[in-house]
């Protein structure tokens, strides 16, 4: 059997990439946002 210890791993590399992955989502939906009004505004 192994020796692992539940909430010992370090995951700092994971909760950096999360934040990121995070932010990046975030940015895309205010830009996906942006296009909308603006295709609602001077459309037609």
């Amino acid at each position: 059997m192994s020796d692992y210890k539940h909430g010992s791993m370090d995951i700092a590399a994971q909760e950096k990439t999360f934040e990121g992955f995070i932010k990046a989502c975030t940015w895309v939906v205010v830009l996906v946002i942006c296009v909308l009004v603006f295709l609602a505004i001077f459309a037609s």
